[in-house]
């Protein structure tokens, strides 16, 4: 029964770590794609928050599910399968930690040129670039250590 639950737990969280990413990433990308200021400074503030509430709690408790789980199974740690989730994990937050800043910064400067009525400045975009580009790998390595943990040698 604990097993399950802590399973469950994994699971879930895993899932709104995914979807909460992969949401806010369309967002904030759809926003960019228009012309208009307050789309950009609605989308930059809500995804700061979003990763507040969401991803951040879900980054925490999916390395210590995890841990909960291969213990209960018994599994070694060296084992391939989860050699391959850290270092897709480790991928992913790498990605992730810059991700944070940049999107505090995008939020700001959209609301501020909001405020001012001005354009957005050319740091902006450059921003939002690189943003746009670290979003891939940790994409990538969440879709990977998903697979991992569907196919994992039981």
């Amino acid at each position: 029964m604990v097993y399950l639950f802590i399973k469950t737990i994994h699971i879930i969280s895993s899932t709104i770590l995914f979807g909460t990413g992969i949401g806010t990433a369309f967002f904030m990308w759809w926003a960019n794609k228009t012309g208009d200021l307050y789309a950009k400074a609605y989308a930059a503030r809500t995804i700061v928050i979003t990763d507040f509430l969401f991803i951040t709690p879900t980054v925490i408790i999916q390395p210590i599910s995890g841990i909960i789980l291969v213990n209960m199974l018994g599994h070694n740690y060296s084992e391939l399968w989860l050699f391959l989730t850290y270092i897709g994990y480790i991928i992913a937050g790498i990605c992730w930690l810059p991700v944070v800043w940049i999107q505090i910064q995008l939020r700001n400067m959209a609301v501020e040129a909001l405020k001012q009525q001005a354009s957005l400045p050319e740091k902006y975009y450059k921003l939002f670039k690189l943003w746009f580009y670290l979003g891939w790998p940790a994409f990538i390595s969440l879709i990977v250590i998903f697979f991992l943990m569907v196919f994992k040698p039981l």
